[in-house]
């Protein structure tokens, strides 16, 4: 009898792969791996219309297929995505991240069914788009385990050097969202930071980007989470910004 747990000569050859496209990135050590659905976007700047029709495209396939079917391999500094034969690098300290909203076809539970999960995309270091769903399709919470930890990998890599950007006198754009060391705005609102009584980064009931109360009124900016990059990290800095950071 063949030892179930033991590794067949393609997942062998495959696992080589892997760690060594991770060690030609520096990604580190290997923390954990897991099961998810990808599909990838060639052109590197499709943008987030391209996202989005992508991530329609596979919510319109149902669960993951055999044609879909990822590895997930996360490293300290980084990930990779093995799909349909190939090897995704992802480096948290380069890589854009969208969020988009992915419609359930079947209820995870009752009063589910409709509901929105959502997809995330990255950007690989060869500037290639990858969108990732949970292997079975969204989950009651919308987000699997393996995201929480790609998020947190992200905004440890990406926080500081924004931060210090930020020091350094630059103005950083998060889509429609642009902030200073002094100032945020979008559209027509603009505010300094000393004007911030209290702040919400948490998802609320409006788009869940997050809301300022400026003087006494909240604002919100009108933007989904699908329209703005690295929304981990823009959250991160209005928190680290605004009162009670102590970052300014």
């Amino acid at each position: 009898m063949s030892d179930p747990t033991r590794r067949t000569r393609g997942e062998e050859l495959l696992l080589a792969r892997i760690s060594a496209a991770a060690g030609r990135e520096g990604l580190g050590r290997r923390r954990a791996t897991y099961a998810a659905a990808a599909h990838t976007a060639r052109t590197a700047h499709a943008g987030i219309r391209g996202l989005l029709a992508l991530v329609r495209h596979g919510a319109a396939a149902g669960p993951a297929s055999g044609r879909d079917a990822a590895r997930l391999d996360l490293y300290e500094n980084g990930m990779t995505v093995a799909v349909k034969g190939r090897i995704h690098v992802v480096r948290y300290d380069t890589t854009s991240v969208f969020t988009a909203s992915v419609l359930r076809t079947e209820a995870a539970r009752p009063g589910d069914a409709g509901r929105a999960g959502a997809a995330r995309a990255l950007t690989d270091v060869d500037g290639e788009r990858v969108v990732l769903r949970p292997r079975g399709g969204p989950g009651p919470g919308g987000a699997p385990e393996w995201w929480s930890e790609v998020e947190r990998g992200v905004v440890r890599a990406q926080l500081p050097r924004a931060l210090a950007a930020l020091a350094g006198g630059e103005r950083l754009v998060f889509g429609a969202v642009w902030l200073t060391g002094t100032e945020i705005g979008w559209g027509e609102v603009r505010t300094r930071w000393s004007r911030i009584r209290r702040l919400r980064t948490e998802p609320g009931p409006g788009p869940g980007v997050f809301a300022l109360d400026i003087d006494g009124t909240w604002h919100e900016p009108d933007i989904a989470e699908s329209g703005i990059p690295n929304v981990s990290v823009l959250r991160a800095l209005v928190e680290r910004l605004g009162p009670g950071g102590g970052a300014r």
